[in-house]
């Protein structure tokens, strides 16, 4: 119903804030994982019918007997997409910088 809006939150939150963390945590991919995991959940929700283009635009906020039905998703499947998202990107940005540490290492001893 709603879980797309917990992965959306965080993505506009390090959207605005991208610009303040230093390069090496390569906000760009965790922005470019957040803002495509809500755009393809987005869709889905759409195509099922979840998503209107007219208020209330989530149907869940029809029926207000819903409403922590939808709640409870929002914060168990998109808290826990979101997490997700963030331990493969953060496995991603260990990974890197380990590798450039290691190939700065290997520079150094090729050149004394």
């Amino acid at each position: 119903m709603a879980c797309f809006l917990a992965p959306a939150t965080v993505a506009i939150i390090t959207t605005g804030m991208r610009k303040k963390i230093p390069q090496k945590y390569h906000m760009e991919w965790l922005n470019t994982m957040l803002w495509g995991g809500v755009v393809m959940l987005a869709v889905e929700h759409f195509t099922h019918g979840e998503i209107t283009l007219y208020p209330p635009f989530l149907t869940a906020m029809q029926n207000p007997a819903d409403i922590p039905t939808m709640l409870h998703e929002l914060a168990t499947m998109g808290g826990a997409m979101t997490i997700a998202i963030f331990a493969v990107w953060t496995i991603m940005v260990l990974t890197v910088n380990i590798v450039e540490k290691i190939r700065e290492k290997k520079n150094l001893t090729l050149i004394k």
